[in-house]
């Protein structure tokens, strides 16, 4: 009996270390692919604010400069889809110097503007309506979705070159997929920030203030393949 055993044992052990010495080699590489693009339009984050003592004229004020910034919008020709309101606060704050609590009213609004070339009448429209700030101009492109599957592509036919390159020098050749593995780390370009209102121009001179510049879109994969 303790024969058997042993034996079932030794069977047991030499199957597994068979099964170990029989596992498919693998080449894991990484792959990159990039793609450097020019925006088509922007998205705008603006924000109006008032301050005072009593919380509905505060209130009914800020209301009033929004209503004022909205009009200005539509007049400006955005669709009614592309101006989204974000956040609406109003909070009390005390001020030490003075001894007396304010009302601070904000209320924020993003805008996306399709058609670059009115950027700056869009930006002096905003001025002129009474927005208090900028908080950011961040340029997009409306193609984001098309060619970000074209980068994902580059990425792939990197990681296979890479592997045919390696694995040429032994006089191997690279078999099917085992695994991939996406590293991208997911974050918005933005390469261009507006947030100093008073210091556009007030004259009639022509001026450029757009420089949306290229967006670059960028994928990371590993990848293992087979050995053949």
């Amino acid at each position: 009996m303790k024969k058997t055993i042993l034996l079932l044992v030794l069977f047991v052990f030499a199957s597994s270390l068979a099964q170990e010495s029989k596992s498919p080699a693998l080449v894991t590489v990484m792959g990159e692919g990039k793609l450097k693009i020019i925006p088509d339009q922007v998205s705008i984050q603006i924000a109006i604010e008032s301050k005072g003592t009593d919380t509905k004229t505060v209130k009914d004020q800020n209301d009033a400069k929004t209503a004022t910034v909205l009009k200005s919008i539509k007049k400006m020709g955005l669709a009614p889809a592309d101006v989204q309101t974000q956040r609406v606060n109003l909070n009390p704050a005390y001020d030490y110097e003075t001894k007396k609590t304010f009302i601070h009213a904000n209320q924020t609004i993003r805008l996306l503007l399709r058609d670059l070339s009115k950027y700056d009448a869009l930006m002096t429209e905003l001025v002129s309506a009474g927005i208090t700030t900028i908080s950011s101009v961040e340029f997009q492109s409306s193609q984001e979705a098309k060619l970000q599957s074209e980068v994902r592509k580059l990425a792939m036919q990197n990681a296979l070159t890479k592997a045919q390159d390696y694995l040429s020098v032994v006089g191997q050749k690279v078999g099917k997929v085992q695994s991939i593995s996406d590293n991208s780390v997911s974050s918005a370009p933005q390469p261009f920030y507006n947030t100093k209102m008073m210091a556009m121009q007030t004259n009639d001179a022509p001026r450029e203030t757009l420089a949306a510049g290229e967006l670059e879109l960028s994928v990371q994969i590993q990848v293992s393949f087979f050995v053949n």
